[in-house]
């Protein structure tokens, strides 16, 4: 007699596991808050050495594989591509596309801030309390920004001469995948012998291991995501976000409209992929990144959205991905763009079409070269506001949103690397048979 088998068990989606953190952190965080106060001694020692340890040990394991899974996912992926013809189309591609969004996710930023003019009704008595605050921080940013490399410092620090010190610390992720992408380069200019093909499958070898490590790091994952909201929830409440309401609004409505809109119609009309498949597909990797504010925190993830969910061809996914993990900021070089004119509006700088156009630009070069952490784009804002006349020292007025809004942008960070991924994908041979079903027809010539 054959005994029935018992029905599995079937395990809920990660992602549904990181949103129930998420909501439970956020909502736990604000009854504390608002029922309990910060001043309570349990709370202050809850969230020093539990929530906050916790959070920062999530993100810790996470960058400790950062270095070790860029340059095996990126060497992998070129050395996939099998040829340069290969590698030359798809990297034009993918900057074309990347320049083009950024300058479009910059030009609705700065017709919003235009429009709105959050920064000419800023309260002087709270901006006064808010600069004070912030001051020691607002200092060491700026002070930081002073150290940025700028115009062809910038492009010679991208070949670096020490890879190995281009890694520690994550000091020059660009010299990294810089190095990455000639070693790719090499291994396909090489003759295909066994010490190349040996070599290759141990390359192959780490990038397997460190998704493996990395596997087992995710599932700490919704814990993780309940600690970074509960503390944020905890500390702030609602109050900062409505102190400072206009300048939220505009940054995270021209967020929204990028994403929602811009992402569609390129991913519709450019790459002929349905937007409703995508944004249920990234489900997971959006919730991670708004959650770790890191485009590098959330690689792994991206990777695996990208195989499992878009089941795009990982010779372009592991290459668009590791590169847009630092080269691709659209939602950041929007929020530059929106906090440098909204400090110009506060401190009376009129900033003429042509600065503003400038401005412009070199946020789209900005968000190139922002490091892909949590805040990696204060030093740069401050850089801007220097080179037009805007008193650095102003980042101190968005010091208390910008953890919010930094999650935000992130968002929009990673998303965009997933679009332009599938975009970049459309008439690669090795597409997968779904992603060229879900393709809309091209009309005949």
């Amino acid at each position: 007699m054959i005994e029935p088998t018992a029905p599995t068990r079937q395990r809920m989606p990660l992602h549904w596991k990181i949103a129930i953190g998420f909501v439970a952190g956020l909502v736990l965080g604000l009854v504390v808050h608002y029922g309990v106060g910060t001043g309570a001694a349990w709370v202050q020692g809850l969230t020093r050495y539990v929530t906050q340890p916790f959070s920062t040990l999530f993100l810790s394991l996470i960058f400790m594989m950062i270095v070790p899974l860029l340059f095996s996912a990126l060497v992998v992926g070129v050395s996939e591509m099998g040829d340069v013809r290969s590698l030359g189309r798809i990297g034009w591609r993918t900057l074309i596309a990347t320049v083009v969004l950024s300058g479009i996710a910059v030009l609705i930023g700065l017709v919003l801030v235009n429009v709105f003019k959050p920064g000419a009704g800023v309260d002087p008595v709270l901006a006064q309390q808010l600069l004070a605050e912030g001051a020691e921080r607002t200092a060491a940013i700026v002070r930081d920004s002073s150290m940025q490399p700028t115009g062809m410092q910038m492009l010679l620090d991208i070949v670096p001469q020490n890879v190995v010190g281009a890694a520690a610390n994550n000091a020059n992720i660009l010299a990294l995948m810089f190095f990455a992408l000639m070693f790719g380069v090499g291994i396909v200019l090489s003759p295909d012998t066994p010490q190349i093909r040996t070599l290759r499958r141990g390359i192959e070898g780490i990038f397997e291991i460190s998704m493996t490590l990395i596997g087992l790091i995710i599932r700490l994952a919704p814990a993780a995501v309940f600690c970074f909201m509960f503390n944020l929830a905890v500390l702030f409440g609602w109050e900062l976000l409505a102190r400072l309401g206009v300048y939220v609004l505009v940054v995270v409505g021209a967020l929204a409209l990028h994403m929602v809109v811009s992402y569609s119609l390129a991913l519709k009309f450019v790459g002929g992929y349905s937007p409703v498949k995508f944004f249920r597909g990234v489900q997971e990797a959006m919730l991670m990144a708004f959650s770790t504010a890191s485009s590098n925190a959330t690689l792994p993830t991206a990777l695996k959205v990208a195989d499992q969910e878009l089941n795009l061809p990982t010779k372009v996914s592991r290459f668009v991905l590791t590169i847009g993990a630092t080269a691709n900021q659209n939602g950041t070089a929007l929020f530059e763009g929106v906090t440098v004119i909204f400090l110009a509006q506060f401190f009376g700088v009129d900033l003429t079409w042509g600065q503003q156009f400038m401005v412009m630009m070199i946020c789209i070069l900005g968000g190139i070269g922002t490091a892909g952490v949590p805040s990696g784009s204060l030093p740069v804002v401050a850089l801007i506001c220097a080179m037009v006349g805007v008193p650095p020292e102003g980042i101190g007025l968005i010091l208390g949103v910008n953890h919010f809004l930094d999650m935000c942008r992130t968002t929009v960070n990673v998303t965009g690397d997933l679009g332009i991924a599938a975009i970049v994908s459309k008439g690669e041979v090795d597409a997968p048979a779904e992603l060229a079903e879900d393709r809309a027809p091209r009309p005949a010539a």
